[in-house]
C-alpha cells in the first residue's frame, strides 16, 4: 500500500507542477492583467462605488433580508456562503506554508494574486449570472460549466470545445470537493483539535498506525460528531447553509482580526520590519541571477500564487456557483460582491495571518527560517507570543478553534459546489444524482478524520488547478461580454443614461428581470 501512495505522489506531483507551475500561474495573473485593463481596472477607478454597494449596504433591507424565493438567496447569504468556502484552512495553515515554503516575499505575491484576482472573480460572478438557468427544481444554477456551454459554445465551431471544457470543469470540481472541500480540511480540524485539547483517556487508544502517524479513538470520535453537524446542515440544502454561513462567517472573520490586530498591536515595533521583509524578499538579490537561485525566486512567486488563490478561489470558478443563487437581477451586482469577497479574503484576513507571524518574532525575517513544526503550530505560536500563561498556551486553543470553525464552513460551502457539478453532470437525474452525492459526501468526512497520508489534501490541490484552467479559458473567451455587461453597468448606474439593461444570455429571463427592475427600480 504504502508503494502504491508513493507511486501515486510521484505522478501527481508531476501533474501539479505542470499544471500550477507551467500553466497554472501565468494563465491565473494573465487573466486577472486581462480582465483588469479591459474593464480599464475596475477595482481602483470605482472602488468608492463598488464599497458602497457591498459593505456599505450591509444594512439595507433589499441585501440582507431574506427572499420569500425559496429557489434563491439574499446577495449577503450569497456573500456569506461564498465566505464560507473560501475563508478557511488556507487563511491559517496556507499562508503559513507559503510563507514557510517561499519566505515573507510569498505575502507579497499573495497581494498581487489578489489584486487582479478581484476583477478575475468579479468576471466570473457576471458572467455566472448572466448565463444561469432554472434547474428542475426552479433553483437557480450557474457556474463555468454554463458559460463554457453556452457562452464559449455559443460561438461559431466552438460547440463541442466548450462542452467538453464544461464536463471536465465539473467532473474536476466534484472531485475537489471530495479532497479539499472535505477530507482535507476534516483532517486539519481532526488534527489541530485532538492536539490542542487533548484527552489521553482517548489519545491513547490506538486504532491503527501507518508509518509514523497513528489513528486514534479520539480522532474517529471527532470525525463522527462532524459527520452527523456537517449531514444536519448539508442535507437540508442550500437555504440551510446559507442561513448557517451568514451567522457564523461574519462572527469568525470578526474575531480572527481582532485576535490578530491585538498581536500586531503588541508587536508594533515589528510592522515596518515585516513589511520591509515582505517587499525586500518578493525580489531577492540572488533570484535575479537566474540558475539554482531563479528556482528559489520561482518558489516565491508560485507560492504566493498559488496559496492566494487556494484561499480566495479567485480563478477556480467555484465561488461562482453559489453567487449564481443569490436574487439579484443585475449582473454586475453580484461581481461587485465578488471584488469584495477576494478582498475580505486575502488583503484583510490573509494579511492578518501573515503580519502575526511576521511581527511575533516565531520567523526569521532574513532567513525564513522558523522553528516551528507546521504550518498551523507557526501561527499557534505567533498567538502564544501574547497569550500565553505559564504552561497554558492560549493562543495554541485559540487555532484549533478558529480552524474548526473556519474549516467546517468551508465543508458546507464546497458541499453546495459539489453538487451543483453533479448536478450538470446529470442531466435529468440530477435530482437523485445530488442526493447521492450529498450523502456520500457526508461519509466521506469521516475518511478525512482517519487519514493519515497527504495525498488526498495533495490531489485535491491538483484538482483545483484542472478546475482553474477550463474555467479561466471560458473567461478570456467571454471578455467581451463582460467589457459590455460592466459598461452597460457604468452607463446606467453611475453615468444615469437611460439605457436597456443587460442581464442574461435567455431572451426570457432577461424580459423577467428588466421587467421587474422596472416596476421595482431596483438600484
Amino acid at each position: 500500500m504504502e508503494q502504491f501512495l508513493e507511486r501515486l505522489t510521484d505522478v501527481n506531483n508531476v501533474i501539479n507542477d505542470f499544471v500550477w507551475v507551467k500553466i497554472g500561474i501565468i494563465l491565473l495573473i494573465g487573466t486577472g492583467i486581462l480582465m483588469t485593463v479591459l474593464t480599464k481596472f475596475f477595482q481602483l477607478t470605482h472602488c468608492k462605488h463598488w464599497w458602497e454597494k457591498t459593505i456599505g449596504n450591509l444594512f439595507d433591507v433589499k441585501v440582507i433580508s431574506h427572499t420569500k424565493d425559496r429557489a434563491s438567496i439574499s446577495q449577503f447569504q450569497a456573500l456569506c456562503t461564498a465566505l464560507a468556502a473560501t475563508v478557511g484552512v488556507g487563511n491559517i495553515a496556507g499562508v503559513s506554508a507559503a510563507i514557510m515554503t517561499g519566505g515573507p516575499g510569498a505575502v507579497f505575491w499573495m497581494w498581487v494574486a489578489a489584486f487582479f484576482g478581484m476583477m478575475t472573480n468579479y468576471s466570473e460572478n457576471i458572467l455566472g449570472i448572466y448565463f444561469r438557468r432554472k434547474n428542475h427544481e426552479g433553483e437557480w444554477s450557474g457556474g463555468a460549466m454554463y458559460y463554457l456551454q453556452d457562452g464559449l459554445g455559443g460561438y461559431s465551431g466552438m460547440k463541442k470545445v466548450g462542452k467538453v471544457l464544461a464536463v471536465i470543469f465539473a467532473i474536476c470540481a466534484t472531485l475537489a470537493s471530495f479532497g479539499i472541500g472535505n477530507m482535507g480540511q476534516v483532517n486539519k480540524i481532526v488534527i489541530n483539535l485532538t492536539s490542542a485539547f487533548d484527552i489521553k483517556a482517548l489519545s491513547g487508544k490506538v486504532l491503527y498506525s501507518s508509518g509514523d502517524s497513528s489513528v486514534t479513538l479520539y480522532m474517529l470520535i471527532v470525525g463522527v460528531i462532524l459527520m452527523v453537524l456537517v449531514g444536519f446542515v448539508v442535507l437540508g440544502g442550500l437555504q440551510r447553509i446559507a442561513a448557517v454561513a451568514e451567522k457564523v462567517v461574519p462572527f469568525m472573520v470578526i474575531l480572527f482580526v481582532v485576535g490578530s490586530l491585538i498581536i500586531i498591536a503588541a508587536n508594533f515595533k515589528g510592522i515596518l520590519p515585516a513589511f520591509k521583509a515582505i517587499f525586500t524578499m518578493a525580489f531577492t538579490r540572488q533570484a535575479a541571477w537566474g540558475g539554482a537561485t531563479g528556482v528559489a525566486f520561482k518558489t516565491i512567486i508560485t507560492q504566493g500564487c498559488k496559496r492566494g488563490v487556494f484561499s480566495n478561489e479567485a480563478g477556480l470558478g467555484s465561488s461562482v456557483m453559489v453567487h449564481s443563487n443569490s436574487n439579484v437581477k443585475e449582473p454586475v451586482k453580484q461581481g461587485l460582491w465578488g471584488i469584495f469577497e477576494v478582498f475580505a479574503d486575502t488583503m484583510i484576513v490573509c494579511s492578518m495571518t501573515a503580519l502575526t507571524i511576521l511581527t511575533s518574532g516565531v520567523i526569521d525575517l532574513k532567513t525564513g527560517a522558523t522553528d516551528a513544526a507546521s504550518d498551523a503550530t507557526l501561527v499557534a505560536e505567533a498567538f502564544n507570543t501574547l497569550f500565553k500563561y505559564g504552561n497554558f498556551e492560549l493562543g495554541k486553543y485559540f487555532i484549533a478553534i478558529a480552524i474548526l470553525v473556519f474549516a467546517f464552513t468551508t465543508i458546507l460551502g464546497w458541499s453546495h459546489y459539489g453538487s451543483k457539478a453533479v448536478e450538470y453532470l446529470a442531466g435529468d437525474k440530477a435530482p437523485v444524482a445530488t442526493k447521492i452525492y450529498k450523502a456520500l459526501f457526508v461519509l466521506m468526512i469521516l475518511s478525512g478524520a482517519l487519514m493519515t497520508s497527504s495525498i488526498a489534501w495533495d490531489i485535491s490541490d491538483t484538482f483545483n488547478g484542472m478546475m482553474m484552467i477550463p474555467n479561466l479559458i471560458g473567461v478570456i473567451a467571454m471578455c467581451p461580454v463582460v467589457m459590455k455587461l460592466t459598461s452597460n453597468y457604468v452607463s446606467r448606474r453611475i453615468k444615469g443614461e437611460k439605457i436597456e439593461p443587460m442581464l442574461s444570455y435567455d431572451p426570457k429571463i432577461q424580459k423577467e428581470n428588466a421587467e421587474v427592475i422596472a416596476e421595482t427600480g431596483e438600484d
